[in-house]
């Protein structure tokens, strides 16, 4: 293992501190003003200007060698490598006389498949929130140099903006020939997180293995469950399951050796979190585990209901901190596979099962609702399209991973369910979400397999099926229909969302018919028949 910089040109450091202790980092991170501790023994940060992704701000150089496999476009932005030289230089020569913090690991729970890293932070916090996230390697168990990719985090760095040829201050940039991801401006520590996300999205499809945007666990009888979603949608409240072991939290691949954790720790929202519905969560909050962006109050109490800073409040804590965990990272191939989709129109149902192809709809249309209150601007409910899951970290054609996930269903005959934990009864402006017992109770008929006793009804527009029954469940809302007082309004609502959908996939080119008619339609829908369905 290399314990010099050297090898990056980075030569002019002060100190240099490779693989502190939680307590040192803290210890740092405090004495350098980085943040503070709560009253629970977190340490606490602000992360100033940036309190999330910058996702207009992050590049990929444009080198021969990966330049026909990108998916270029509004996500995977080009730049050039005369760009990235000119800024590397400046970062290496801005922390000269700088101490500086390293973490070494690696990402991925299977040896055969892991990427091994290192980070090279300007703040000690950011080194903590590495040791977190990350998976730790010993001297010996990773002595893979030539393979490392090499992170560099320097928030203190400002750009130019367009005159440095990129858009802001801020900048992240994945340089595939140099395996250098470099980070400046910004102390938005997720952006390290995410950046190695991208670059795993990348390098594992070529291995055959699907990346993951997802959570995943275990039941008793070591049966594994993959749950997608977007934010807000309930993935970490639902993986993080007392009755069950947790794989881990966002990351994933799936190899023909099963499903395997990227990450050594979880990366949980925090805002309004409740300690009695969400306890796994509350009781990881405490000293090692770094908080970003969250309020405290006189007493260092934090107030995870105050978002005075940002809606995207924040902890990073390691994997151990979870009572009921996979502690080698890795399960079975999956059994379920569940889609999460907070619905804020009210017309999506609860629960529905979908067939293979519409399950390769789904994952490329990665649907869910962004509601009043969450964005500036937003006053009505608007439908967000995000494929696979989590587009922003997905540098292939989403058809790439959607034909790997279509290959595992057919080869481990996984079921696959759509979860709807957004709203009935008239939508987000009238009605209530549905309750989350109710979710937690299809969550688990879905995955003992119990729901399949029941028959099933295929949605007229949406096309998924209907159970007419789940345990646990009222019946009355497993039609969503049932449950608006105008079903007229219901079914325009319907309508409109399908019309969404029907638009979004437009952008996907060389997909089968097969997978494209699976989706949501209107087109032979007559009104008598659907309103009667």
């Amino acid at each position: 293992m290399r314990m010099d910089l050297k090898y990056l040109n980075i030569t002019g450091y002060k100190n240099l501190y490779n693989n502190l202790t939680e307590s040192e980092l803290i210890e740092f991170a405090i004495k350098n003003g980085e943040g503070k501790l709560a009253n629970n023994g977190a340490l606490v940060l602000n992360t100033g200007k940036y309190t999330g992704r910058s996702p207009k701000d992050r590049f990929i150089v444009k080198q021969k060698s990966v330049a026909n496999d990108i998916n270029w476009g509004d996500v995977n932005l080009p730049i050039s490598e005369e760009i990235f030289d000119d800024l590397y230089k400046r970062v290496t020569q801005y922390l000269n006389d700088k101490d500086l913090f390293v973490f070494n690991g690696h990402v991925g729970a299977i040896r055969e498949y892991s990427l091994p890293i290192k980070v090279v932070c300007e703040y000690a916090s950011q080194a903590l929130f590495s040791n977190n996230l990350f998976r730790k390697s010993s001297d010996t168990d990773m002595d893979c140099s030539e393979n490392e990719f090499n992170i560099i985090s320097a928030p203190g760095f400002k750009a130019n903006g367009k005159d440095d040829g990129i858009n802001s201050e801020a900048f992240v940039i994945i340089n595939f020939d140099k395996r250098i991801i470099l980070i400046g401006g910004t102390s938005y520590s997720g952006e390290i997180k995410k950046s190695v996300f991208s670059v795993m999205n990348f390098l594992l499809p070529k291995k055959h293995v699907m990346p993951m945007h997802c959570s995943a666990n275990v039941d008793q009888s070591q049966n594994t469950t993959i749950f997608f979603g977007l934010s807000g949608t309930g993935k970490t409240t639902l993986s993080t399951d007392s009755t069950k072991k947790l794989i881990g939290d966002d990351e994933h691949g799936w190899s023909d050796k099963g499903v395997f954790n990227f990450e050594g720790g979880c990366y949980a929202k925090t805002i309004r979190l409740d300690k009695n519905k969400e306890k796994e969560i509350y009781n990881a909050i405490k000293f090692g585990t770094v908080l970003e962006n969250v309020v405290l109050n006189s007493n260092r109490e934090p107030d995870y209901n105050d978002s005075r800073y940002t809606e995207n409040t924040r902890a990073a804590y390691p994997l151990e901190y979870i009572e009921n965990l996979k502690e080698n990272g890795v399960g079975n191939n999956p059994k379920t596979i569940i889609f999460l989709t907070a619905d804020a129109f009210g017309v999506i149902p609860p629960i529905s099962r979908l067939t293979k192809e519409a399950a390769m709809y789904h994952f490329m249309s990665g649907y869910t609702s962004k509601v009043a209150g969450t964005e500036r601007g937003i006053k009505e409910p608007k439908a967000t399209f995000s494929s696979c899951f989590g587009e922003p970290f997905m540098i292939l054609n989403p058809y790439i991973y959607a034909k790997l996930l279509g290959e595992n269903i057919d080869k481990y005959k996984t079921r696959v369910y759509l979860i709807n934990t957004g709203w009935l009864y008239g939508g987000f402006k009238n009605g209530n979400r549905i309750n989350l017992k109710y979710t937690r109770a299809m969550v688990n008929c879905a995955i003992s397999g119990e729901i399949e006793k029941y028959k099933f009804v295929e949605h007229p527009i949406f096309k998924v099926m209907i159970p007419e029954k789940c345990p646990g469940v009222p019946s009355d809302i497993l039609d969503p229909i049932n449950t608006w007082d105008d079903k007229e309004k219901y079914m325009d609502k319907a309508r409109v969302l399908a019309n969404k959908f029907e638009e979004n996939f437009k952008k996907f080119k060389g997909v089968p018919n097969s997978i494209a008619k699976a989706g949501p339609s209107i087109e032979s829908l007559q009104y008598e028949e659907a309103m009667n369905f």
